[in-house]
């Protein structure tokens, strides 16, 4: 469970909730001058918002957290994402198989291979999978592996420092 602030789904003024897992895409401008723009469908911040700002914001590095709050990422290219990714949405069913939300009228995503469900491979995150060091080499593991990379909230901006 993490904290992010100024999600839709709050009760509270500050926007604060607890998420087990959260998705965002992260726009990296063609531009050189551009900032990264996050997308967050959750966020009561301006859609995009700049990656800086979303940090400050969102993550709130500043605040001080338990170390079983820290915040890790798993980066992964989105046409590697497209192809890999699969959820049958158990995740949505208790434990006597009910929906605990109405599912959405789509079909379940199926990855290329035939997969039908590693939603929890690419939730599942531990300090010992993120970067030591972000830099060029890297960086560039993003582009090929199906999982991605783990950075932790401090390395974030400086990985999409590095992308091309």
């Amino acid at each position: 469970m993490i904290p992010l602030w100024n999600q839709k789904a709050s009760k509270r003024a500050d926007g604060i909730v607890l998420w087990d897992y959260h998705v965002i895409c992260i726009q990296k401008q063609k531009d050189a001058n551009s900032s990264p723009k996050v997308w967050d469908l959750d966020s009561t911040l301006p859609f995009p918002s700049p990656l800086a700002s979303y940090l400050r914001e969102t993550i709130r590095p500043s605040f001080k957290l338990f170390s079983e709050f820290d915040r890790f990422f798993r980066i992964v290219h989105v046409p590697i994402f497209l192809r890999c990714f699969a959820s049958d949405r158990r995740h949505m069913k208790d434990s006597a198989g009910n929906w605990t939300s109405q599912p959405p009228s789509c079909q379940p995503i199926v990855a290329e291979d035939g997969t039908v469900h590693n939603l929890n491979e690419y939730m599942e995150i531990s300090a010992a999978e993120a970067l030591r060091n972000v830099e060029a080499g890297t960086v560039d593991a993003v582009f090929s592996e199906k999982f991605g990379v783990v950075v932790s909230e401090s390395q974030l901006e400086e990985f999409f420092s590095l992308i091309p």
